[in-house]
């Protein structure tokens, strides 16, 4: 491995030379650790809440967790395509292109966080009621989400952050800058809620002050004279050249965030249907399945970014070389951790809230998705492959027909016949089958790895 030769450059990782496995390992790892710290810092507020506020303040924190995701989703997956953007010029060493790549996506970092904050305050009370929240729990969960939007602005910019440095093959800083600020949330959360009794609304404040810390720090580091690509406050607009193509790859990730964040509202809103109970439980079963997820995370970032870059160097057979290790990688240890969940689910549940309802529910939602977790792994794997490949309209495609149209089809049908909230929790394995049949046939028998090609051929 080498990385960019530049007097000024610091830790852009060039991932077209060396071993494809170790590139991988060595990328994956700390974006590994970064989202273990990013779930202890959603975490945090769900387990602090639940000990000293109880059943109902944990139901008003978990009632609506698909409700941030709908909101921020398609921001974020727009910022993909920014990520896609640099990553291919880095591999191909268009430098200038590198830079106004970054300073594009910063200033849209600003304006959509702007937005968020704006239309999530505004707007919480009406989509809550919207998604059948309990009564009882209606004015927490109302207070909790606009503090939690209070913070959108430092939301976006620290995704952003992460993502630029990421797609420059950097993915040690961001974990550095999150560490600090999960630390910071859990002390915040445990001073505001469990010394000062606060209140609900405060978790969300600790929250807000800590993402606004790690933006301070990322900032800090991309303006920084001996940064390779520096970035420079007056130099912030949009370039119309990059902001097409950062849209061209980053929509399809956005609309397909948006639609499935809105299939999970309403999937959320069903389960709302049946109390605080199963809205306590539902929320605490998603916070624990995030750890499962994390090593989906740290592969496919490293995945996008490193198919990115080396058809970006058109290295064709070293991208499909990375492109199965990663693959496999994120399949054995997603379901090595859905056996260990399937067998601890009780256990790990009670942790947040020891109710019988709660833990029952709880880890019957767990025990009926854990046994597939490698399906999740290797959907969302070859769709990191596919967003690097410049192909981010077969994910949004697959994902839009069968997690949102589909998986909504089912529910409200088996809702209508058969009111047993277990067969809302049959959604997620069903839905995650059918994907990932299709991904298979699409990775083996398309011709994936020439699409930046292509494209500029018909440009």
């Amino acid at each position: 491995m080498r990385f960019i030769s530049h007097s000024n450059s610091r830790q852009s990782l060039d991932m077209t030379k060396g071993s494809p496995y170790l590139l991988i390992l060595k990328f994956a790892l700390p974006i590994f650790l970064s989202q273990v710290f990013q779930q202890l810092y959603n975490t945090a507020d769900t387990y602090i809440v639940g000990q000293f506020l109880g059943t109902e303040a944990l139901a008003a924190v978990s009632s609506s967790g698909n409700l941030i995701f709908l909101m921020i989703s398609f921001f974020e997956g727009v910022a993909i395509g920014a990520g896609i953007v640099i990553s291919r010029y880095f591999g191909a060493g268009q430098r200038e292109r590198v830079s106004h790549a970054i300073h594009t996506d910063l200033l849209f970092g600003i304006v959509s966080g702007l937005f968020l904050t704006v239309f999530g305050v505004l707007f919480t009370p009406t989509f809550l009621k919207w998604m059948n929240v309990d009564p009882e729990v209606l004015p927490q969960a109302i207070e909790y989400f606009r503090y939690y939007f209070l913070g959108a602005l430092a939301m976006a910019m620290y995704n952003v952050c992460r993502g630029i440095m990421n797609a420059l093959g950097d993915s040690r800083r961001p974990l550095y800058y999150l560490i600090f600020s999960s630390i910071l949330n859990v002390l915040l959360d445990l001073l505001f809620v469990g010394v000062f009794k606060w209140g609900v609304w405060s978790a969300a404040f600790a929250t807000v002050i800590s993402q606004a810390a790690s933006v301070v720090l990322c900032l800090n580091y991309l303006c920084k004279k001996d940064f390779e690509f520096r970035v420079y406050f007056q130099k912030l607009r949009f370039y119309p050249e990059i902001l097409k193509e950062i849209i061209r790859y980053g929509l399809p990730s956005g609309v397909q965030n948006s639609v499935i964040g809105l299939a999970n509202v309403v999937l959320q809103s069903q389960v709302n249907s049946f109390g605080k109970m199963a809205m306590a439980a539902f929320g605490t079963q998603a916070k624990i399945e995030g750890f499962a997820f994390l090593p989906i995370t740290g592969f496919n970032m490293a995945l996008t970014t490193f198919v990115g870059q080396n058809l970006g160097a058109k290295q064709y057979d070293r991208a499909k070389q990375g492109a199965r290790f990663g693959i496999l990688s994120a399949v054995i240890l997603a379901q090595l951790i859905g056996i260990v969940y399937y067998i601890c689910a009780p256990n790990l549940i009670g942790l947040f809230d020891n109710a019988s309802e709660v833990v029952r529910l709880g880890a019957m939602h767990a025990r009926t998705t854990a046994p597939f977790y490698f399906l999740l792994a290797f959907s969302h794997s070859v769709a990191a492959v596919c967003r690097g490949a410049g192909k981010a309209v077969v994910p949004m495609s697959v994902m839009l027909g069968v997690w949102c149209v589909l998986r909504l089809i089912y529910v409200m049908s088996i809702m209508h016949f058969v009111g047993d909230i277990k067969y809302i929790f049959m959604a997620y394995p069903i839905t995650w089958i059918i994907s990932s049949v299709i991904y298979f046939l699409y990775y083996n028998y398309s011709d994936w790895v020439h699409g930046f090609e292509r494209k500029e051929k018909k440009a």
